[in-house]
């Protein structure tokens, strides 16, 4: 072959093999990479972008070597960044205090309170997301009480109260941190209902709805008192507990005036009986009144507000019925004695008085907590602390707390 005709012959090959080449070019641009290619790709963008698991936390709740802790606190282990696989609180007796662990394994506390003037050791296990294991501990002492405040309650658990029901907490001691006291009682009313707590003094504290509760209501009072600290080395001795229900709506309106009680029953009255007040000198104190307790052949006696029952003016007698408003001797009670003068005048050493069939009556669709409102009496104003005359305090200063 001429040297010309090899030149034309390896331009021709050349050209083959570039359009195969670009044949080839052509089909890769078109279709998606290999599978491997993709993969290696993937990994190792996948590797340099994958955050690092953050590392094992444990909060322990007291702190190691903490000192003079309210054995009423709980003791709590947080884990962050993993979770708790056991958690063991040990008194200087060996025991170990009953917990619980959260489903998640984030939290534990403990589900039985501690005691007074004693040292526990925490000890928690957990592990992070990895499945490291870590573990950390604390020690710590309780405070010892310089005195163990009792705590009592009205109304008490299972009772049915009226829509007027104030729920009042007297303890036996002096409370220097009433905020640690309001903290540690806790409310729950269904339906929900506004609130607030009011001290009449340091011993005793009321809490009360800003209007009155509405029937059917179920109120769960959880007084968490015990081993927190109330101020001064005072603590709490014992938790309490009760579940109320509200009953039906019972107020009754007593008029000096017209010598009338007019009785309402979840707004419709119910009857309107004739009544005597307080005469002239034994004028009745005007106001809204809480119902404190029901009687049946209850004596009446003078003497327990300061009227001996044998001086001029005194009294001893027994009566069938008599239903409580006031700690200064007020009661709506039967007088047969005085039906003449009921529905016409006043002529009581300062309670209600009416015949044995309405008082009856009266108290028979009633309960402790039901309202009565004492009107035209001519008498001075209930005081809001004889009794549970709460409703004396308008809510502005109600809320505002008392002698805190």
């Amino acid at each position: 072959m001429s040297r010309g005709g090899r030149a034309r012959a390896w331009v021709g090959l050349v050209g083959v093999l570039a359009v195969a080449v670009a044949g080839c070019t052509s089909n890769s641009a078109e279709s998606a990479p290999s599978s491997g290619a993709v993969s290696s790709e993937a990994t190792a963008t996948s590797t340099s972008s994958a955050p690092a698991p953050k590392p094992l936390a444990l909060a322990l709740t007291p702190a190691d070597k903490a000192a003079e802790v309210a054995p009423g606190e709980p003791v709590t282990v947080a884990a962050t960044g993993g979770k708790l696989t056991e958690v063991v609180v040990t008194g200087q007796d060996g025991k170990a205090v009953p917990g619980a662990l959260a489903a998640d394994g984030a939290t534990w506390r403990n589900t039985e309170a501690l005691g007074y003037g004693k040292t526990y050791t925490t000890k928690a296990t957990g592990q992070d997301s990895g499945g490291k294991p870590a573990t950390s501990s604390s020690t710590f002492t309780t405070a010892k009480a310089k005195r163990q405040a009792s705590l009592s309650m009205n109304p008490l658990d299972g009772q049915k109260v009226g829509v007027g029901q104030p729920l009042a907490f007297y303890f036996d001691a002096s409370i220097g941190d009433k905020a640690a006291v309001e903290k540690a009682i806790t409310i729950t009313a269904t339906p929900a209902a506004e609130g607030a707590f009011y001290w009449f003094s340091d011993k005793e504290v009321q809490w009360r709805p800003k209007e009155y509760w509405k029937s059917g209501t179920s109120v769960v009072v959880d007084a968490a008192v015990y081993g927190k600290h109330f101020g001064n080395g005072v603590f709490g001795r014992e938790d309490r507990k009760a579940t109320i229900t509200i009953g039906d709506s019972v107020v009754a309106v007593a008029d000096g005036g017209t010598h009338q009680m007019t009785v309402t029953v979840n707004g419709a009255v119910a009857r309107t009986i004739p009544v005597a007040l307080g005469k002239k000198g034994h004028e009745t104190p005007y106001g809204t009144y809480t119902i404190m307790s029901e009687h049946t052949n209850y004596v009446m006696d003078s003497s327990t507000y300061g009227v001996p029952a044998d001086a001029a003016g005194g009294y001893r007698t027994k009566v069938a019925v008599a239903s409580r408003m006031s700690n200064s001797g007020i009661f709506y009670h039967s007088a047969p004695w005085s039906v003449r003068d009921q529905g016409v005048r006043n002529v009581s050493h300062g309670c209600i008085n009416m015949s044995t069939e309405n008082a009856t009556w009266l108290q028979s669709i009633s309960n402790k907590g039901d309202i009565v409102v004492v009107q035209n009496s001519g008498g001075p104003a209930l005081e809001p602390w004889d009794g549970l005359s709460v409703w004396q305090v308008p809510w502005e200063t109600w809320k505002a707390g008392g002698k805190k």
